[in-house]
């Protein structure tokens, strides 16, 4: 679903960004900073972590602020705040509790101009902080913070000068180290999450 998504953003870009060029202004003048609110879901989609047992990571919903400032017109860096629960269990076996994750994530973007609609693409780097953990059924977990990699997606849409409508689509690619100690011994684990996270909210140009 998710790159069906990606690739009509991307097609909607590419076919009509000539036709955004041609009305744009000649003027220099655009608001070098903006800000967002938004409600996002963030769905992990974790991977096969260990062997003949599925890890489930729980879905959940939060606002997020974000800040962007442009360097250009067209080119930006977004810098992303948000934090967020999730629970976390292995099918079949124990609760392994919840961990807070804080990822804020740095963008860079390119932003096009189609009249009141402004789509842009972006990628980026996160670093993914973990703390606020209860270890469930078990006798202790340890994650490990962790560099990663964001992948980006939106459109802007102006309702006047200021304020704007905002649609995001991220992929996060994160992935940590955990040790989970049974009480018999410590199960090393290598966890991916790789959260896709779709945003809605509004903005305001400064």
């Amino acid at each position: 679903m998710r790159k069906i998504i990606f690739s009509a953003l991307l097609l909607f870009v590419v076919v009509f960004n000539a036709q955004g060029q041609d009305e744009q202004t000649s003027s220099d003048d655009y608001s070098k900073w903006q800000a967002r609110f938004r409600v996002i879901a963030v769905v992990p989609q974790p991977g096969d972590n260990l062997p003949g047992a599925e890890v489930d990571i729980s879905t959940t919903f939060v606002p997020e602020l974000d800040f962007t400032y442009f360097f250009t017109k067209n080119i930006a860096a977004e810098l992303i705040l948000a934090t967020t629960k999730h629970d976390v269990e292995v099918e079949n076996g124990p609760d392994l509790g919840y961990a807070w994750l804080l990822p804020p994530t740095l963008n860079l973007q390119y932003h096009f101009y189609l009249g009141d609609f402004k789509p842009y693409l972006g990628a980026g780097i996160n670093y993914t902080i973990f703390y606020g953990i209860d270890e469930g059924d078990v006798v202790g977990m340890d994650y490990d913070n962790t560099f990663g990699f964001s992948f980006q997606a939106g459109v802007d849409y102006s309702f006047n000068d200021k304020w704007f409508l905002n649609l995001d689509i991220k992929q996060l690619l994160i992935s940590t180290d955990v040790e989970v100690n049974t009480g018999v011994g410590v199960l090393p684990v290598e966890v991916d999450i790789n959260p896709l996270v779709v945003g809605l909210g509004i903005g305001r140009k400064f």
